[in-house]
């Protein structure tokens, strides 16, 4: 078997071949590298058995997807489509196999034992829950790694202006924040156009205002570019609010596969929203109230969108207080416990 799969990892290029060799359980090891970034080719990895016939709008088709470490097997029997376009969340708890299903379709599972079927297109990019810039590159070039040819530092400029930081392209990684490292890391994989957006819990870094700015960025980033996509997170609500789909992955397969069908009212606070909510967790085996009081106690869910943009704007990596104080607040704050040990002393003496 030889299979060539290209512009994956939002643009690190490496290069080189698939093999397969027999695994202990009679399966195949299969490791598939990478070429290039601009790939048309279709990356198909028949890892044992027919492939079935393949609709035109599906853009990943997995039927029977095993992995193995060792004598533990990861993936079990993983079936899963996703059409073309399409947005699905995918939840589970630590160690089902999250993943090793993002690295498989990523084809960067090298040397994992394994087999079955797995379609995916050629042109894959993916976004980290760490943003993964080059530090000793300024931003313009981040976005442009790996992307070569005419107009391609102006595609770049186009890309940083989707995700509102034109003003940023010559700056270094350092000097921005965790949330617009984040969006130079979105900037660099849909500068690609990419098929299909593999994405590994790429907000749960971000404190939960940034979060819901990046929420909304990602929907019209998504509205626009039209990818297939594949997110990974442990939040309920954020699988809620993205995903067209939610599919639950338990012992290495897929126990559930929820269809999202809220219109604009049936948000927050609806009857509908909460069904939904609490149908997942108890998928999850999360007591559905325990999860919504720590919710309401970790973030302010109903804050104004004025006051989350620029709540998070003031808050950049580094330039911070402990507990999100800004230096001027921190300051103040020293302040009055300055004046409140004089009146101590006073009193005292």
């Amino acid at each position: 078997m030889a299979t060539d799969t290209r512009g994956l990892n939002g643009g690190t290029s490496t290069s080189a071949s698939t093999s397969a060799s027999a695994s202990p359980d009679g399966a195949d090891a299969v490791g598939t590298d990478v070429d290039g970034v601009d790939g048309t080719d279709t990356g198909v990895r028949d890892e044992g058995g027919t492939k079935p016939a393949h609709a035109a709008d599906t853009a990943v088709r997995i039927h029977g997807l095993e992995r193995s470490f060792g004598a533990r097997k990861v993936l079990d029997g993983l079936e899963l489509d996703i059409r073309a376009g399409e947005f699905v969340a995918l939840l589970g708890r630590s160690g089902s196999g999250k993943s090793t299903l993002l690295r498989a379709l990523a084809g960067l599972d090298h040397d994992v034992a394994g087999k079955g079927l797995l379609n995916a297109p050629a042109n894959v990019s993916v976004v980290f829950q760490d943003a993964r810039l080059l530090p000793w590159k300024r931003v313009l070039d981040n976005v442009l790694l790996g992307l070569t040819g005419p107009g391609a530092r102006e595609r770049g400029r186009a890309a940083l202006a989707e995700v509102g930081l034109s003003d940023r392209e010559s700056a270094w990684p350092v000097e921005l924040s965790g949330g617009e490292q984040q969006r130079v890391s979105l900037a660099r994989s849909l500068v690609r156009e990419p098929e299909l957006l593999l994405a590994d819990e790429p907000f749960g870094a971000l404190d939960a205002l940034t979060r819901i700015r990046m929420h909304k960025l990602l929907r019209k980033l998504c509205a626009a570019h039209r990818p297939a996509v594949l997110l990974v997170t442990h939040d309920v609500d954020e699988a809620i609010e993205l995903a067209d789909r939610v599919a639950v992955l338990e012992d290495g397969r897929i126990t559930a596969d929820v269809p999202v069908e809220l219109d604009g009212a049936s948000g927050h606070g609806t009857r509908e929203y909460a069904a939904l909510r609490e149908s997942l967790l108890a998928r999850l085996g999360v007591d559905a109230e325990r999860s919504q009081e720590r919710d309401e106690e970790r973030a302010p869910e109903h804050e104004s969108e004025h006051e989350s943009e620029h709540a998070s704007d003031r808050t950049k990596d580094g330039e911070d207080g402990e507990d999100g104080e800004t230096g001027e607040d921190t300051e103040d704050g020293r302040a009055r416990d300055r004046e409140d040990q004089k009146k101590k002393e006073e009193v005292s003496a």
